[in-house]
């Protein structure tokens, strides 16, 4: 009688759980998700209100919004390098890539950037060849 017993409870512990059992785990988790401000990208604007910070470890979505004013991108490998982008989407197509330099707009568009901050530290993101503080963002991961 003790046989049927340990048999039927060695089967039940051999089906696997399924995902909805335990809810989402890790870093891409709904519960690892910060909020960030977006950047807007027009000629003569400043990119942001304000410098930005972010934690190590959360989940982010950057969205960039060109108004079409002009041709203009945003670099910054030390932030690029500093993060692992899940995925890049423009115009709803999803782009996984190994990594960023930098974003450019030739039109009006958004971009949106699902990021895993990783390496603490002061980072920016800035308007190539411009030297002023509004076409700069500051960003610091703690």
């Amino acid at each position: 009688m003790k046989a049927p017993l340990f048999a039927a409870a060695l089967a039940v512990l051999a089906i696997p759980a399924s995902a909805h059992e335990f809810g989402f785990a890790g870093v891409l988790s709904n519960s690892n998700k910060g909020e960030m401000p977006g950047i807007t990208l027009s000629v003569g604007k400043p990119l942001t209100d304000g410098p930005i910070a972010l934690k190590s470890g959360m989940l982010y979505e950057l969205e960039i919004e060109a108004d079409g004013t002009g041709e203009l991108a945003l670099e910054g490998s030390g932030f690029f390098r500093a993060i692992w982008v899940n995925e890049v989407v423009v115009n709803g197509l999803e782009i996984r890539p190994f990594g960023l330099e930098s974003v450019e707009f030739d039109e009006a568009g958004t971009m949106e950037i699902e990021f895993l901050a990783i390496k603490p530290g002061q980072y920016f993101l800035k308007i190539p060849g411009s030297n002023g503080e509004s076409q700069r963002v500051d960003i610091t991961i703690q």
